[in-house]
């Protein structure tokens, strides 16, 4: 085991009851199959399920695990018009189970995330019965101004590029703060409770995933 892994598992468990005592449900696991086992587990095989747009939810394999298994899913990228994406991305917020990832977690157990259209956050904050997180230990950073940072200063710059948006960020690699049609940070979002207790489960991974 790596001083990077062993870091991690230490400091996973800690950050654990961290969101615990914030009424979380939260879990750790130490690798991506470990942690796509688990947000299986936690998905009653009557529900209707679907997520945010999500490079962790891809990089665990999280999708084909769910086809394979033949839960019942919502899924936008499926959608033959930019109507049928909306009306599919619309109908999610009312879903049974969302799933999602975190741009960023502080230690004390507070999760932070940007958003452009809104649709991810909006389904974390109210509508879907439960909401799994999926979170890799490289976004834990210590403070709630910490978590706000990483998320505008290398999250979001990221997600640019990987979408080749028309923003300052995309050009120069460092967040310009602006108001671009194309800007990711619309909404900015700290969740530091979750209510009703344990709606919202979130699982650490000792792993690096996601932006």
């Amino acid at each position: 085991m790596t001083p990077k892994q062993t870091r991690y598992n230490k400091a996973g468990q800690k950050i654990v009851q961290a969101l615990k005592s914030r009424k979380f449900d939260a879990y750790y696991c130490q690798t991506s199959k470990e942690a796509a086992e688990k947000i299986l587990s936690l998905i009653p095989r009557t529900d209707v399920v679907s997520w945010g747009g999500s490079q962790t939810l891809q990089e665990i394999g999280v999708f084909p695990m769910l086809n394979e298994q033949q839960y019942r899913v919502l899924d936008r990228d499926r959608a033959k018009t930019p109507e049928e994406r909306s009306a599919i991305t619309r109908k999610a917020l009312t879903c049974d189970t969302f799933l999602m990832s975190s741009n960023a977690v502080t230690q004390d157990g507070q999760l932070f995330n940007i958003d452009g259209a809104g649709n991810r956050l909006a389904a974390m904050i109210y509508g879907p019965k439960s909401v799994i997180v999926a979170v890799g230990m490289n976004k834990v950073v210590k403070t709630l101004a910490d978590a706000e940072s990483r998320a505008r200063n290398y999250a979001a710059p990221m997600n640019c590029q990987r979408f080749d948006k028309k923003t300052p960020c995309c050009e120069t690699g460092l967040c310009g703060d602006c108001r671009s049609d194309d800007s990711i940070c619309t909404y900015l979002v700290a969740t530091r409770l979750s209510n009703p207790k344990g709606r919202i489960k979130v699982i650490l991974i000792g792993e690096d995933l996601g932006m």
